[in-house]
Parts: structure tokens; sequence; C-alpha cells
């Protein structure tokens, strides 16, 4: 199989998200990770692999340091907004796609119902999500949601909104229920003052340092220790 320059310089477009946007296409690299595509159910367009395309070509389309063996076009799914229901986590400008990858990959381990995107976090389907996330992607979908009016929505269900915050209630300790929504804050800036209004209940992961320690935890870490808590309370 022969690629064309148009084919190769089209291939290398979906690197960036205004491409991805207007082709509806994202591509995926590596045995494990295109295997997990096509296992998946989602709309597999092409494949294609060194053995056929050549080390050169394939070096021009990957996007990685070291170029896999092979490399998937897949389409991008939009799954529907489902109703305010079960334990769901909610990312508020989310801006780092190594975070957003590692907090999905954690939400599919710990078996969290959705996880909702505010419009201004990564993008999903850019290429370092789809490589932190370890093939979580592929079953996973972050669903792009209002934060405010999604907060609105699940207290109007009679579900509270937890957000994590410095000065929160110790989450060791603070009543956790099975079923809410989980808000997590931006890296630099943390919850929005928007978001924060609608905040049925602050958290907090406590320190356990005898001394000076670090001023805050990673955001896809802090997500870890949160979710893990709130799903031991239900064992």
């Amino acid at each position: 199989m022969e690629l064309t320059a148009a084919k190769i310089k089209e291939i290398r477009a979906l690197r960036e998200k205004k491409f991805r946007d207007a082709s509806g296409l994202f591509t995926v690299e590596g045995e494990k990770m295109v295997a997990e595509a096509l296992a998946s159910g989602l709309e597999v367009v092409e494949v294609y692999r060194k053995e056929e395309i050549g080390e050169k070509a394939m070096e021009r389309i990957s996007a990685l340091t070291t170029p896999s063996p092979v490399l998937a076009v897949v389409k991008i799914p939009h799954p529907a907004k489902p109703s305010a229901h079960g334990l769901c986590l909610a990312l508020d400008g989310i801006r780092d796609p190594g975070n957003m990858g590692t907090i999905l990959r954690m939400a599919d381990w710990f078996g969290i119902d959705t996880v909702y995107a505010s419009p201004d976090s990564v993008e999903a389907f850019n290429p370092k999500v789809i490589q932190a996330s370890m093939g979580t992607i592929f079953r996973k979908q972050p669903v792009t949601a209002d934060i405010p009016e999604l907060c609105k929505e699940f207290k109007a269900k009679g579900l509270q909104v937890f957000g994590t915050f410095l000065g929160g209630e110790n989450i060791y300790t603070a009543d956790l229920p099975a079923e809410g929504l989980i808000v997590m804050g931006n890296e630099a800036h943390g919850i929005s003052p928007q978001v924060e209004a609608h905040v049925s209940v602050k958290i907090t992961i406590p320190s356990f340092a005898k001394g000076p320690t670090a001023e805050s935890l990673n955001v896809a870490v802090a997500t870890a220790l949160a979710i893990s808590e709130f799903k031991r309370r239900t064992l």
C-alpha cells in the first residue's frame, strides 16, 4: 500500500483539534490501542501498518517520537448526555492532556457512571489524552456539559454536588453517599466561582505530614483519591 502525499497530509492534520473537529476523525497508535479501538464498537475508518506502507511513510504520519508499527483513523463518537444519576465526575477546566487521560482511566477503573467535562477542558481526542488514557477513551468518553447547569440538574434530583477545596471538610470523615456529582477543578485555579456557587458540600483530601508539605495535589492524583474514597464507602 502506497500513501499519497495528500493522504499523509490529511492524516498528519488530525494532530490538530480544528482538523479533528472538521473531519470528525482522530488517530490512535500502537498495537494494543488499535486492537482496543477495533474491539470497542467505534467506527475504525482506516488501519495503516508499517509493513504495508513502509517505515518512511509511518514516520511521516505518526505523532510519536518513535513511530509505532500500526496507526488507525477512528470516527469521533458523540455520546448523548445522560440524565443525572449515579456517582458521576465533572471536570471544570481541566487543561492538561496527561491529567485528562489519567482521570478518564481512573474513572474507568473505579466504575464512575459518567464523566462530564466543561467546554474549556482539553479535548478528549487530543493524541496525548488518548495515550494517557491507555485505552479508556474507547470505553468511557467524557460528555461536554455546562457544569453549573449540570450541578443544578443533580440538585434538582435530590443529589448532592461535592467540590474539592483546600479548606473543605475532611473527605475521610465526611458523609459520602453512593450517588452524586464530584467536581474537580482546573490545575492552577481550582473550581471556578461559577461552579463553586452550586457546590453542596466542600471536601478536602487532608495532608498527613507533620511538617512542611506540598502545597497541593496534582488534580489527577486528587481525583483518584476522591473517587476511591467515595467507592470505598459502598463496599
